[in-house]
């Protein structure tokens, strides 16, 4: 059986108007075009819908029955049609995000605020987790996509990466917050906050006061660079941390902020990856949010870039 929308839409309307003419004035088409139409259909079909007596036409009872699955095929192929429609000008559908630490408590909600504000039907779902779970979700498809320290090639993933340069994080009347820029020198012997042994951000900070002859003094080690800040604000320690964590800070401490934060030399670099599923097309809703996100990224590195004179001080 091959049955035409066209068929349906002319059956319905002869069923509504009860007439092959008013049904072609309703259709915008010629009454021998509705005819040939019913006509196919019920060949098609293999069944009489209508008895043609005295120049009427008088449904037959299975012309009703007919009438009532036509309507659910019309009103499913009309809802795609709105759905699809809705898709396409991104206000419908749902978009599945993974997030590492530093990004999950309010750069990452900031921006799905941002983007779901003119988007009531778009649902999120965004989950914090370690990069090498955010790694397998992705890979596997179970997100459509995942911020992440970037991980060793992946066949299963595609990735566009960032290099960020990690700042030093300290508190305003610190005297070394008169400085443009901080080197190990400046913080050589100086208690600080760290990452957990082996992570690519304690290595190059160990590396980088090596070459500089001078102290490394790793007092708090730490999952995550958020809880650093606190022991920062309570003139515990310093802390060498990625510029996401930085700019998250003044996102909740838009009054009177405790710390500042300086470009580090020699460069601590922190390598963050947008990664997607490599053997799935990208969703319109998914690359929408993608460019915002690479906006962000870019923009936070520009925060705290150069020289000095871009560190930040918000008082």
């Amino acid at each position: 059986m091959n049955l035409s929308i066209r068929q349906l839409q002319a059956f319905r309307e002869v069923m509504r108007t009860g007439s092959i003419s008013e049904a072609a004035r309703a259709l915008n088409r010629t009454q021998p075009a509705v005819s040939s139409l019913i006509a196919s259909l019920e060949e098609e079909l293999g069944l009489t819908l209508f008895e043609r007596q005295r120049g009427r036409l008088v449904r037959k009872p299975e012309a009703q029955f007919f009438l009532e699955e036509t309507e659910a095929v019309l009103e499913r192929l009309a809802h795609t049609s709105r759905t699809m429609k809705e898709l396409a000008s991104l206000k419908e559908g749902r978009l599945r995000i993974a997030c590492m630490p530093a990004s999950s408590q309010f750069m990452m909600p900031r921006l799905v605020a941002d983007f779901v504000q003119d988007k009531p039907q778009v649902k999120i779902s965004l989950m914090m987790r370690a990069s090498a779970i955010i790694e397998e979700w992705v890979a596997s498809q179970q997100y459509d996509l995942g911020l992440a320290e970037t991980p060793p090639p992946n066949s299963a993933l595609a990735m566009q990466n960032f290099e960020l340069s990690c700042v030093c994080a300290l508190r305003h009347d610190d005297p070394l917050a008169e400085k443009a820029l901080i080197t190990p020198q400046d913080l050589s012997g100086k208690p600080l906050a760290v990452l957990q042994e082996d992570h690519p951000n304690l290595i190059a900070s160990r590396e980088a006061f090596r070459k500089e002859k001078a102290v490394f003094e790793p007092r708090f080690e730490l999952r995550n660079f958020q809880p650093a800040l606190k022991l920062v604000e309570e003139k515990l320690c310093y802390c060498i941390c990625d510029p996401i964590t930085a700019s998250s800070y003044y996102d909740y401490h838009q009054v009177e902020p405790q710390l500042v934060f300086r470009p580090f030399a020699p460069v601590v670099p922190l390598m963050v990856s947008i990664l997607t599923p490599a053997h799935r097309p990208q969703s319109l809703l998914a690359s929408a949010f993608i460019d915002i996100l690479v906006e962000e990224i870019n923009r936070i590195e520009t925060l705290f870039a150069g020289d000095g004179s871009s560190g930040f001080e918000v008082r």
